[in-house]
């Protein structure tokens, strides 16, 4: 099966295209600025926000299966654009499509948010990948959409903004909570997707939910870091523009997947 990773420089991108290779799949990745450095993966400039190049790649590589995985925190074109210039170009190689989302499209409620939950973003990176589902799904109903959280593993922003909130440069929030899940596991539950019938919205998350402050004390306990410099607030007491109580409940990926979805508190254990 040939495989093309859309995003394969960025940190799931990059663990998508390692995992490929390591299960004997044929895998292109594309990179706009960064190398993907992965061993045994085709590596291929792409800019996403180029319609044009973006059809004229996937018809070139004839993949199987696509995995879009690109986004950028700040930037409408490439985050729903982007997204939207991937799964027409897979619909129209016959390609399956499995599209990487995120709990940032939900607005934060005391309950946690299951599969197929509407989006009610409140922010524009929310905004962004709340049109790039829209889009996926009108262009492609048989695609795959994952819907993810806090993403940790080696090289993780999440790990190092903890780090960098224990070494006083930055604060974490106690009442931002959210389901971090590991990047293999998430890169592993995608392939899974890719081999699959599975049509439509699906939360893949880990089962554990944590405030970012939470994290910033299981990243201390992990690594021998001292945690006494570790200074929290609330998002409530300033403001945060960004949604708060985002948890999702990943209950049918659990029972869906083979990949088990491991608890932050599994991953971080001493």
């Amino acid at each position: 099966m040939r495989v093309l990773v859309v995003g394969g420089s960025g940190f799931l991108g990059r663990a998508v295209c390692r995992r490929g290779v390591d299960a004997g799949l044929s895998v292109v990745g594309t990179f706009h600025a960064g190398d993907i450095a992965v061993p045994g993966v085709h590596a291929r400039r792409l800019d996403v926000t180029d319609r044009a190049a973006v059809r004229a790649l996937v018809a070139e590589v004839r993949p199987d299966a696509v995995v879009g995985t690109p986004y950028r925190y700040d930037d409408w074109a490439v985050t729903a654009d982007g997204a939207a210039h991937v799964a027409v170009a897979a619909a129209e190689a016959g390609a399956r499509l499995v599209h990487v989302s995120s709990d940032a499209l939900h607005a934060g409620r005391p309950t946690p948010y299951a599969d197929d939950d509407p989006p009610t973003p409140v922010h524009a990176y929310g905004a962004a990948k709340a049109a790039a589902e829209t889009t996926v799904r009108a262009v492609d109903p048989g695609a795959a959409v994952v819907r993810t959280s806090l993403i940790l593993g080696e090289g993780s922003k999440q790990i190092q903004l903890c780090r960098d909130a224990l070494a006083g440069r930055a604060v974490l929030f106690s009442d931002e909570l959210r389901c971090p899940i590991d990047v293999t596991d998430l890169a592993d539950a995608v392939l899974e997707l890719v081999a699959s019938p599975y049509a439509g919205l699906l939360n893949v998350a880990g089962p554990d939910a944590v405030s970012r402050a939470e994290l910033g004390l299981l990243v201390a306990a992990r690594f021998g870091l001292d945690a006494a410099g570790l200074t929290t607030t609330t998002g409530a007491a300033v403001g945060l523009s960004r949604p708060l109580d985002v948890r999702l409940d990943s209950s049918r990926a659990a029972g869906l997947l083979r990949t088990r979805l491991r608890g932050v508190h599994e991953l971080l254990a001493h």
